[in-house]
């Protein structure tokens, strides 16, 4: 049941044009009764961010934090756009608000489609009105709503998680454009991924976007497919105390956690064109930044992507990904393993079972191990490989 699981919240999915095939492309998900609960999100920290960014935080700071209401559209992005992709954005808002009996302020937008398009309001307009009409409790509005925001995605991606007393539900959309990197409204930082989580946990706004913001940072911001941050990535949770929980912290982030954690993983699974997803750790770094920046060095690195792809274990690619990530190295220390078979040992090649290597690079889920053999910190990053699919769906318009 994904969003509509956690006590207290609706959800629907219409067709309303944007698309132009007759696919889903407007969802919402709202509160049973149209009440504003907590809320937070977490925002792309790219400078060209979209309109629909740009009036979800404001609603968010306006607000104090809380929100009836997130709209979601698929096919265009509205970024690019210009102060009438703003104006379209908060239009959007008021004409659902409307429906809700809630104030624009309290309603959050995510859009996710094509780039410099100027967005098709009067199809998106016609379809509010159904889109509110239609919100409905249970596990086939759920269904409509995470099929109603994806673009090349192939599966809906949807998450529930109990909690101690409490749900956490979400659906979640993205293939590539992935390289999160979001943080909150105020934060500092640290195709376009979306994430909509709603939990029934009793919990203040402030607790709320603490909770999220360690989230996603443990999971979305250590994702990446083809490393380019979208203009529009967003996650965003409401919080609508119908359990009558008011969980530890720690067990609200947890749940947070795992529900952000499965999602992430289901976006990498997806990617366009891609066959397997990997999981880089390295080991051994001097510092947890050094240890993730030199992890997502591998996992963005063109060339062992390829090399995955075609279930080869060219270590000397990951070595050289590492040398030239810009941390602490030394040759003489590195060790790398794929799937705990150590390739490469004090920066040379390594004798190995080379039959149990070739079995295990056919798998579609993969480990590369690297350690550095400086330090004790460590960090992971999941990613996949790089398939012929990726450059046909992007080497045109997409």
């Amino acid at each position: 049941m994904s969003v509509t699981a956690p006590s207290g919240f609706v959800a629907s999915g219409v067709a309303c044009g944007i698309k132009g095939d007759g696919a889903l492309d407007l969802a919402l998900v709202a509160t049973e009764d149209g009440g504003a609960v907590p809320a937070a999100g977490v925002f792309t920290s790219n400078r060209a961010a979209a309109a629909p960014v740009e009036v979800s935080r404001a609603h968010l700071a306006s607000s104090g934090g809380l929100a009836s209401a997130v709209v979601v559209s698929s096919g265009n992005a509205n970024a690019a756009t210009g102060e009438q992709g703003v104006a379209d954005a908060e239009k959007i808002c008021t004409l659902a608000a409307g429906g809700l009996g809630a104030t624009p302020s309290q309603v959050l937008l995510c859009q996710t489609g094509l780039i410099g398009i100027p967005l098709p309001m009067n199809q998106i307009e016609s379809g509010i009105g159904p889109l509110l009409e239609s919100r409905a409790v249970g596990e086939g509005a759920a269904r409509l709503a995470a099929e109603a925001m994806m673009t090349t995605d192939t599966v809906r991606k949807e998450i529930v998680v109990p909690g101690p007393g409490f749900v956490v539900g979400g659906m979640a959309k993205g293939a590539a454009m992935l390289s999160p990197h979001m943080v909150p409204p105020q934060g500092v930082a640290h195709a376009t991924m979306l994430a909509v989580l709603t939990t029934d946990a009793r919990c203040d706004p402030r607790e709320l976007v603490s909770s999220l913001a360690s989230a996603v940072d443990s999971s979305f911001n250590r994702m990446t497919v083809d490393g380019c941050t979208s203009t529009n990535d967003t996650v965003l949770v409401l919080a609508s105390g119908a359990s009558a929980t008011t969980p530890e912290p720690a067990d609200l982030r947890a749940a947070l956690e795992e529900a952000c954690s499965v999602l992430a993983e289901m976006m990498a699974a997806d990617a366009e064109g891609g066959t397997k997803v990997v999981k880089v750790t390295v080991n051994g770094a001097v510092s947890v930044d050094e240890a993730h920046k030199a992890a997502r060095k591998v996992a963005e690195s063109s060339l062992v992507k390829c090399s995955l792809n075609g279930e080869d274990p060219y270590w000397g690619r990951v070595m050289s990904e590492l040398g030239s990530s810009g941390v602490a190295f030394e040759p003489p220390r590195v060790r790398i393993a794929y799937g705990g078979i150590i390739v490469c040992d004090g920066g040379v090649a390594s004798p190995h079972d080379e039959k149990a290597l070739r079995e295990y690079m056919k798998q579609s889920s993969l480990e590369i191990s690297c350690d550095l053999g400086l330090g004790h910190a460590t960090a992971m990053i999941t990613t996949c490989d790089l398939g012929y699919g990726y450059i046909d769906e992007n080497r045109t318009t997409s």
